[in-house]
């Protein structure tokens, strides 16, 4: 088994098909995007422990800032050990978080849930974040923003498949369950097999992606791709920089800055999506928009955050990584100050403004791992990718707060309005400015910070040999039938998110 996951043996063959690794990087990703479905089950959470909604929410933030901290800590292990033996262990992580969460429910030890779901759900979050991304990169040289698109895609589609087969096997599991009534569970004892459930389930899906990932062999290049059309690119660079001195350079903390900002703004809205749109369209005591309605504008914002990582970061391929960015964060300052001014005067102006902001959420996400490819090279960019990471974690504590000290001030849940809402979303009109200039801001990095490849050559002559005794054997897996298979399963699971994601959007409208 170890020298299955050893990383030579996930160095390829020149024949090997290199569409088998986006399936394997929708596999990692299908799976870890769980964690943005925490909502399903929360509320039956505090009622099975008698918990705040704080003491239940921490479960969230902790696995938020696991991931940003494991991916830091841990990028340069990856890049390392390949990407095979880092996505098996995030598979472990998150599968055996899953299971010790179940038996924290289980037992009602909440500081079960938190060290399962939270620290070690966490650690294989940040690792599965990571490892499949920098591998497509370098097997997709040519068009690295459609690549990252493809796999953080799988990120926000991941909701969508687990929000619905949660509730769905709530239901499996105890018959008394109504999703809108968390006190409708009888006991725990559905909400831990739910948690073994999908522990098993994600485990066996994340191994399809084990099983078909794959480094590509020194000096392999697509067919028709000229390298050196590459310098040709605004900022885009054919030489290399470690993860070690990226983050000495001004760029690295400039894009750390423009992701902190992007995602603070757009986070922002997601952890308040349901009560946000009845609380804009309030008059008294009750509002227009249904429960099952805002349920399904929260369906609606998971499809365009899903959909804005493959759109628009294919579209940073074409038009350049600083220009999609000053969309994301220009054209964002102006949907915001709209929704505050006129979002209340109709819902789809209200839903699509907010729309598509979440669509440039998730299109920042997807942009930023080859932006790091452009400016610091494929050497060490998954490390690299893994300390930027942080300025996740860091807006994921920012951005509810933000939003939540200032609804809090205005009087708090069922007394809220369209006015309560401006001050913060003005405010995020001011953080979505500094990442504006900080972006501007951004320069080719300086030569003195680039690597001497000649001192890295014992990795390099190791990959080919073992690409080498990869060609000399059997290799009828990267065959037809297999990628068949992979696209199959990764393909059937975001259909049924998709579907059953519309069905509830439907309702909104309804």
């Amino acid at each position: 088994m170890l020298g299955f996951l050893d990383r030579r043996h996930t160095v390829a063959p020149q024949s090997y098909n290199r569409w088998l690794i986006p399936p394997a990087a929708l596999a990692v990703h299908l799976c870890i995007g769980q964690a943005y479905a925490t909502s399903v089950y929360k509320n039956s959470l505090i009622d099975h422990f008698d918990a705040s909604q704080t003491a239940i929410g921490v479960v969230f933030s902790i696995a938020i800032v696991m991931l940003g901290l494991s991916a830091a800590v841990f990028g340069t292990w990856v890049e390392k050990v390949g990407p095979r033996m880092a996505m098996f262990t995030a598979a472990c992580c998150w599968a055996a978080g899953f299971l010790v969460g179940s038996a924290g429910i289980a037992t009602s030890q909440l500081w079960l849930l938190y060290l399962g779901y939270g620290v070690i759900g966490g650690v294989g979050l940040g690792i599965g974040y990571i490892s499949p991304v920098s591998t497509l990169i370098k097997w997709f040289p040519d068009r690295p923003g459609l690549a990252t698109g493809m796999a953080i895609m799988g990120f926000g589609g991941g909701a969508m498949v687990a929000s619905p087969a949660s509730r769905q096997l709530l239901s499996y599991y105890d018959g008394s369950y109504d999703a809108a009534d968390p006190a409708s569970l009888a006991d725990g004892h559905a909400l831990s097999l739910l948690f073994v459930t999908l522990g098993i389930a994600y485990f066996a899906i994340m191994m399809i992606g084990v099983a078909n990932i794959r480094v590509p062999a020194p000096g392999w290049k697509p067919a028709g791709f000229d390298p050196s059309m590459v310098k040709q690119k605004s900022l885009v660079t054919t030489d290399n920089v470690s993860a070690a001195n990226a983050i000495r350079t001004p760029q690295f903390w400039l894009l750390w800055t423009v992701l902190f900002c992007n995602v603070t703004a757009g986070i922002g809205i997601l952890e308040q999506a349901s009560p946000m749109i009845q609380d804009f369209f309030r008059d008294g005591d009750t509002s227009s928009v249904s429960v099952a309605a805002a349920g399904g504008f929260v369906g609606v914002l998971s499809l365009f955050n899903m959909a804005g990582r493959f759109v628009w970061s294919s579209t940073s391929d074409l038009i350049g990584r600083k220009p999609i960015y000053m969309v994301y964060l220009g054209v964002g300052i102006v949907l915001y100050v709209l929704l505050a001014l006129s979002g209340s005067t109709s819902t789809a102006i209200f839903v699509l403004l907010a729309a598509m902001i979440i669509s440039f959420y998730g299109g920042g996400f997807a942009t930023v791992p080859a932006y790091l490819r452009d400016l610091f090279g494929v050497f060490q960019v998954g490390a690299i990718h893994g300390r930027l990471l942080t300025a996740w974690s860091a807006a994921g504590v920012a951005g509810p707060l933000i939003i939540n000290r200032f609804l809090d001030s205005a009087g708090g849940a069922g007394t809220l309005d369209a006015d309560s809402y401006r001050p913060a979303l003005f405010t995020m009109v001011g953080v979505l400015a500094v990442g504006f200039v900080a972006n501007l801001l951004v320069r080719p990095v300086a030569a003195k910070f680039h690597e001497d490849m000649s001192q890295h050559t014992e990795q390099k002559e190791a990959d080919e040999a073992a690409s080498e005794e990869s060609q000399a054997g059997t290799e009828a897996g990267s065959g037809t039938v297999r990628l068949v298979l992979a696209w199959s399963v990764v393909s059937l699971l975001l259909l049924y998110g998709v579907y059953e994601t519309v069905t509830t959007a439907l309702k909104l409208f309804s």
